[in-house]
């Protein structure tokens, strides 16, 4: 099994302006990963990250609104990726889909989010848990700048000034249900501080989905070995970044033979079951013999070269990932899904919307014997949660907005819970003209 940890192939899929999915990668184009090249390729699982460097207001303090919208337009284009491509595609959310899509034929999609800057006090627990019911399973707290979770690799924020202090009080909150919610933590793009706080703070193995080794080549986006020996103490694993300049302090030089380099050295630090592949194609500059995602069968050949045994490729190759994320999902203490009062939501997930104060509601069912906890309904709206207009008649649960929306995406979760406690969440992105 290959599994590659990190992609921005996503970024690709969207349109530039409307941010609407747009290009199917189904057919053979020029980006590093498309449904071909990853077919070619042998790759099993393919992490689509959804970035975004966050956003600033006219005063110059965070937009978190805007950074919540482009961060749903990536995940609505990652679903709809998978839509377009069912025959061939699926969505992992839990391990046991890595084995429904293997016989099934099937190559995995699992989403990620790289750097969190839709995450205020406000509204980041809730907005986690939103992006979770949607289908996110990795997430890296920062991107190079700093933010309400912590600092980034850079140590400053979006409009340039200066940061300190690591991981913040919210950053740890956002930990801690990562863990509850069986997210990977993936600390790629942090600050040493932040990083060394987040290793405090998890109860889970983390991983660094695409990040290379400082010892080959002193870049701030590189592991140390200290950093590295954290993570293999911790059952975590290094995935190795394709990306030229984390390879070699020429990158004009880095060759796939420097990437099997830099795995070398994690195997010789702390052993080969701390080790993947975590390319970054279609987000940096690919060195020589890995162009794109058609290229990864030389990586076996190379570590065959050089003596790796086959077992031990395995490991490489995806056995270690595929381990990290039942690890992961194995020690998550949120309740499985269970059956609750049923909703039907009015929306389809990525449905246009043609006003900008719409009503957003729900059908909601009871099965026979079971009762309604009505404190439970609530209706959450971008990480904010309101207390919904229910109508015990026809069943319908309704919000509408107070204010028109400014954005061009949102996301909207029905909950309710029945008098025993079992709960139903439905969720449901949306766009705006």
């Amino acid at each position: 099994m290959v599994i590659d940890t990190h992609c921005d192939t996503v970024l690709r899929i969207v349109d530039d302006d409307t941010w609407l999915p747009r290009y199917d990668i189904r057919v053979k184009t020029r980006h590093m990963v498309d449904l071909p090249k990853l077919q070619t390729g042998g790759i099993d699982v393919q992490v689509f990250a959804s970035y975004t460097p966050g956003y600033l207001l006219a005063d110059g303090r965070a937009d978190y609104a805007k950074a919540n919208s482009r961060l749903l337009a990536l995940l609505n284009a990652v679903r709809w990726t998978v839509d377009q491509n069912a025959k061939s595609l699926t969505l992992i959310r839990s391990d046991a889909d890595i084995d429904d899509a293997q016989r099934d034929g099937k190559i995995g999609v699992m989403a990620s989010i790289e750097g969190a800057y839709s995450f205020s006090e406000q509204t980041g627990i809730e907005l986690l848990r939103q992006y979770h019911d949607l289908g996110v399973r990795m997430l890296s707290l920062t991107w190079n700048y700093s933010n309400a979770l912590g600092e980034g690799a850079e140590g400053i924020y979006k409009d340039g000034t200066k940061s300190s202090g690591g991981l913040t009080g919210l950053g740890r909150a956002v930990v801690a249900e990562m863990n509850r919610l069986g997210i990977v933590v993936d600390v790629s793009h942090l600050n040493e501080t932040t990083f060394w706080d987040v290793m405090a703070a998890t109860q889970v193995p983390v991983i660094a989905s695409h990040s290379s080794v400082h010892a080959l080549c002193p870049h701030v986006r590189n592991l140390t070995d200290r950093q590295i020996q954290a993570i293999a103490a911790n059952g975590g694993v290094v995935q190795i970044n394709y990306h030229r300049p984390f390879l070699s302090v020429d990158p004009d030089t880095a060759t796939l033979a420097t990437v099997v380099d830099h795995i070398d050295a994690v195997v010789v630090l702390v052993g080969v079951d701390h080790v993947g592949l975590g390319s970054d194609f279609d987000g940096a500059k690919m060195p020589v013999g890995l162009e794109d995602a058609t290229k990864v069968p030389q990586i076996t050949r190379e570590l065959l070269r050089r003596g790796y045994s086959e077992a031990d490729i395995h490991k490489v190759l995806g056995a270690n990932t595929r381990r990290l994320i039942q690890d992961v999902q194995a020690l998550s203490t949120a309740p499985a899904a269970s059956r609750g009062p049923a909703l039907s939501p009015d929306l389809e997930s990525g449905q246009d919307l043609t006003r900008t104060q719409p009503t957003l509601s729900a059908t909601l069912t009871l099965a026979p014997g079971q009762a309604l906890d009505p404190d439970s309904l609530a209706v959450i709206l971008d990480g904010i949660r309101y207390l919904p207009a229910y109508d015990a008649t026809t069943g319908m649960l309704s919000l509408t907005p107070e204010a028109s929306f400014e954005e061009k995406f949102h996301v909207v979760t029905f909950s309710a819970s029945d008098r025993s406690g079992v709960t139903t969440r439905e969720t449901r992105i949306f766009h705006l003209p």
